[in-house]
């Protein structure tokens, strides 16, 4: 790999890490030595790369520094179109419409030779045959979730009995057939999931809930962390009854 490519990836290394990384981790990744990694940060920190960190404790890049936006390889490229494409098969019509202007818009941009990447991918998503469709404007939802605010859901469950539930949205799941709304449930005080093709009706009001989307979807990723480990614990003390 060439010096130049070497700094610019241990930059994106450092972007995409959330906590501090070692030399170790980045030599790994770039397949060379720690000596080498130590001495590409100290002339990335001399180049006045906003880098704080040590040896032996790791590295972090601060916030406020970025590289050109245009600067990707063909493996990002490959991602990113591959990504746009799951999203056009999966998606609800305006993430579908949205996707497919992002190809566009990345093979406008990029270089010439790295435009076959976007006209002729070597990756491409199967289409989604079989998705149901929504009964909700998914677009608005995703509007609720930004802006923290409720909303109104009447739902049928899975043997047709209808609820009204007033529910925070925090995130949508789109799964290969369905998509589904997570949310808090007032009406459970918990952490529900709402198929949106069983949506009899919905309203969006201008209340906010009392939470941000960010510290839901924490708490929800807690939650279902703890019931991991308690159904893995039931299942390990099945195990031993059974020895």
């Amino acid at each position: 790999m060439r010096r130049a490519d070497r700094l610019f990836q241990i930059i994106q290394i450092l972007r995409r890490g959330k906590k501090p990384i070692t030399a170790d981790a980045i030599a790994e990744e770039l397949e060379t030595s720690k000596r080498t990694v130590y001495r590409d940060i100290a002339d990335l920190i001399g180049q006045r790369a906003p880098i704080r960190g040590e040896a032996g404790v790791g590295y972090i890049l601060e916030d406020g520094f970025d590289l050109p936006p245009l600067m990707l390889t063909p493996d990002e490229i490959e991602a990113a179109v591959l990504g746009a494409q799951m999203v056009a098969a999966r998606g609800d019509p305006v993430l579908r419409r949205a996707a497919e202007d992002l190809i566009a818009k990345i093979g406008a941009v990029i270089p010439e030779n790295l435009r076959p990447l976007v006209v002729e991918p070597a990756t491409r998503a199967a289409p989604s045959w079989k998705t149901t469709p929504d009964n909700i404007d998914m677009a608005s939802v995703r509007q609720q979730i930004r802006a923290g605010r409720k909303l109104i859901l009447t739902y049928r469950d899975e043997h047709e009995r209808e609820t009204q539930r007033t529910v925070w949205p925090f995130a949508v799941g789109y799964y290969e057939t369905t998509r589904l709304i997570m949310a808090w449930c007032e009406m459970r005080s918990d952490f529900r999931s709402f198929r949106t093709d069983r949506v009899a009706g919905a309203e969006f009001p201008e209340d906010r809930y009392p939470d941000r989307p960010a510290s839901l979807r924490a708490r929800w990723r807690r939650h279902q962390q703890e019931q991991w480990e308690r159904m893995q614990a039931r299942h390990k003390a099945r195990d031993r009854e059974r020895a």
